[in-house]
């Protein structure tokens, strides 16, 4: 069993300056995969109930893992790492990076816990030098993405649920919850926030920003 301290980190807002699934449908758009005037507005809709804790999670990360369907990882992986070179790595700061380094030089576990889909996100991680990932999965039928989600989505309630399992399966106690350190920047996480016994709210939107003025979590800016 684990003695290591947990840190846990969420990405979009948080370590990175946007949102992956945005940028995502984005670079797609610029690409040709999906149409601009079609596909803009609901990518902005979608984005813009998320931003407001007005979107359900299914509908959420389902908008975002229908832009995959009908490919394999393979077949996306080429178009995913150009898109991880030029729109996400240069989002990551030097604040952002610092932090992760700090943890990681006090010996702590690193975890990702994000909402957006595992093969968006797993060069992200890697880049980031954090070696744990839970994240959104994605159905996969005879090869190819179906377009669907798979098991609980890693959102809300979901972000708790999967860290509980996470831990059961290192066989670490769910205690540990009460020494680690978890950074966000979304009230779509307060469920996660909460479960913590050291949340740190970054960059927040204005209703995370009033919770933790009201609970007296730490505040910080990474920009």
């Amino acid at each position: 069993m684990s003695s290591t301290r947990l840190a846990l980190f969420d990405l979009d807002g948080t370590l990175l300056a946007g949102d992956t699934d945005v940028l995502w449908c984005a670079h797609l758009i610029e690409e040709g995969v999906l149409d601009r005037e079609t596909f803009g507005a609901a990518n902005r809709d979608v984005a813009d109930r998320y931003a407001r804790g007005a979107i359900s999670a299914e509908e959420f990360a389902g908008f975002y893992a229908a832009t995959l369907g009908g490919r394999s990882a393979a077949a996306w992986a080429p178009l995913r790492d150009r898109f991880v070179r030029a729109a996400i790595e240069p989002r990551i700061g030097s604040a952002a990076r610092a932090l992760v380094a700090q943890h990681r030089a006090a010996g702590d576990r690193l975890v990702l816990t994000t909402a957006t889909n595992r093969f968006l996100v797993a060069p992200i991680a890697a880049s980031l030098g954090i070696g744990e990932l839970i994240a959104t999965e994605l159905e996969v039928v005879n090869g190819d993405f179906s377009g669907r989600t798979a098991g609980i989505i890693n959102m809300r309630k979901g972000k708790v649920e999967r860290i509980a399992m996470w831990l059961d399966e290192r066989g670490i106690a769910r205690a540990a919850l009460a020494d680690a350190t978890f950074y966000s920047d979304s009230i779509n996480d307060l469920p996660l926030l909460e479960a913590i016994g050291t949340p740190v709210v970054v960059n927040p939107d204005p209703r995370l920003h009033e919770e933790a003025t009201q609970r007296g979590w730490r505040i910080v800016r990474l920009d």
